[in-house]
């Protein structure tokens, strides 16, 4: 089985900031969240530990297990470029995410997949069969969610986001 859990709550969700990769830490209320998520999770014995090197991730991943945690790259959140830390609202021009000709210095869709999906490939092939704990960002987790669900209806990737220490279980 693999666990994908999004990070807890930190002050730049709740003031609705780009994060991208700017290290920024849980809040109260993503510690809570993430302790909340431990006992959900604590009837799972994790073989192997995976998370973003971001702060809000692996603070993540340390509150809901024990278990050594193996920060990977490939787990990090897209670069948002010159959006990371503006407010959504202060950004008045549409931004086409899904688009390879991103501009603002915004990581390339094509490469964030990729990236992503070369982690999967490696941890379903490699730890076919056992429990897997994956703590990232929402970026992260929309991808994830098409690799293993396929692209969501009308290419609508909201439908895919999880809030703040959601987490969805796949079969491995």
């Amino acid at each position: 089985m693999i666990i994908v859990v999004r990070h807890g709550q930190t002050d730049w969700n709740l003031e609705k900031r780009y994060q991208g990769r700017m290290d920024i830490e849980l809040n109260g209320t993503g510690i809570k969240q993430a302790k909340y998520l431990s006992l959900k999770l604590s009837n799972i014995k994790f073989d192997k530990v995976f998370s973003s090197p971001l702060k809000r991730a692996y603070a993540t991943a340390q509150l809901i297990t024990q278990n050594i945690i193996i920060t990977d790259d490939r787990l990090i959140e897209r670069c948002n470029g010159a959006l990371e830390g503006k407010l959504k609202s202060e950004i008045k021009e549409s931004i086409d995410f899904n688009s390879p000709d991103t501009k603002l210095g915004i990581e390339n869709i094509i490469d964030f997949k990729n990236r992503i999906f070369n982690f999967l490939d490696e941890i379903t092939t490699k730890y076919k069969n056992q429990n897997i704990l994956i703590v990232t960002h929402a970026g992260v987790s929309l991808y994830i969610r098409e690799y293993f669900e396929g692209v969501p209806t009308n290419n609508d990737y909201s439908l895919y986001k999880l809030e703040n220490c959601d987490y969805l279980e796949y079969d491995n």
